[in-house]
Order: structure tokens, then sequence, then C-alpha cells
């Protein structure tokens, strides 16, 4: 598997604020995409999670998504935290008054009114990416190679891995939850996470070489 790219708070701060600046007729465009990608950075879900997201889906009150469309078919409800459920809600209401009456029940629109496509997003996240200098220019019409939209799942899971460590938990007991979280259909595609991240590695080790000193 391809060693994940795990972007900075930094990083994805100008990805965020860049995409916000992406121009349209009413503004709706660049505070969709900022929306979308800075929930990609929050939860780990799959990009293809939060496009299948229908209004119903979100419940803006309780801050809980629900994941009904997964790439393994298997349903899972995604808490928020109250940071993230107050940015959808201002993104809800933006999004009403510039669409009104929209073509498709989806909860992330186009001005057009129709459900946001995996291209356009993707075309719109190497645009931003070069912009703020994650993908180098090159010419014509495309963007260029450079981490991709999909690490931002790989962030947050080395990042909550990470924490976990760094507080002295258990993560063999924890990394369960971190699956179930993710949608993962096995518990190894999260333990994949231990050997891929650098960082991760040292943790286990030290944790490793830590319960081996206290053995009798």
């Amino acid at each position: 598997r391809k060693s994940p790219y795990i972007y900075s708070d930094a990083e994805i701060e100008k990805l965020v604020r860049a995409a916000r600046q992406l121009p349209s007729v009413s503004g709706l465009k660049g505070h969709t995409y900022a929306t979308i990608f800075g929930l990609l950075s929050v939860t780990g879900m799959r990009l293809s999670e939060v496009l299948a997201l229908d209004r119903a889906d979100v419940n803006l009150e309780d801050g809980i998504l629900s994941i009904r469309r997964t790439k393994f078919g298997k349903s899972r409800l995604i808490p928020l935290h109250d940071s993230t459920r107050q940015v959808l809600v201002v993104y809800a209401c933006e999004r009403d008054q510039v669409v009104g009456r929209p073509a498709d029940l989806a909860f992330f629109v186009s001005e057009s009114g129709t459900r946001v496509t995996q291209w356009s997003t993707r075309y719109n996240f190497a645009k931003v990416s070069r912009n703020v200098g994650l993908r180098p220019p090159v010419k014509g019409c495309r963007h260029g190679h450079g981490p991709r939209l999909h690490d931002m799942r790989h962030r947050f899971a080395a990042r909550t891995l990470v924490d976990w460590y760094r507080a002295g938990l258990n993560v063999e007991k924890e990394i369960p939850k971190l699956a179930t979280y993710l949608g993962h259909v096995h518990v190894n595609d999260t333990y994949w996470y231990i050997e891929a991240v650098p960082e991760l590695l040292e943790l286990a080790t030290r944790r490793l070489e830590s319960q081996k000193e206290v053995q009798p």
C-alpha cells in the first residue's frame, strides 16, 4: 500500500482557506468545498461517504451523521465535535439561501442544486493544493501530483493513534473503536497505520520495550 501523507494542521488550514476563495457567482462553491475538505480532515470519512450524505443523514441538532451507503455496505453513526456541527449549520443555511429548492436531496450541492460529484471535488482539491504549494505547477490545465484527498483519512487515523499513545492509553484495547469509527471491515486495516507511519511505529516500539522492562 502507498505510504500515507500526514497533513499538518497548518496545511489543512491553508487548504480550507484557499477552497473558501474558489470563485463562483453566489460564493456557494467555495463554501461547499471548504466544508467538505474540513469535514474529511476532522472525521476521517471516505470522500464517497461525505458526498453520499443526504440532508436526512445529517442531524444538525445533535451533531450526528448517519452513514448508510458505505464502501462495504456497513452502516454506522459518526458523532461530531460541536465546532464541526456549527460549521455544518452555517453551511446549510447559506446553501438553502442560495439554492432554494434543490434538485437533489444531497447535503452538499452545487449552485445548480445537484449533488457534488467526486470528479469535481477531486479537481477542485487538486486546484487548491496547487494554489497553496502542495502540488508543483505544471503546464496546461493539469494540476500535478501530490497529497491526495484520501490522505486526510490517513491523517485522522494516524493522529488519533498518536494521541492515544502519548496519553498512555492501551492502544490494543482502543483500536477496535477507531476501526468501527472509520468503517473498517477488519481491524488489521487500522493496525496498518502503526507500521506505515514512522512516528506511530516508534511509539509502539517504545511501549513494547517499556512493557518488557516491567515484566518479572
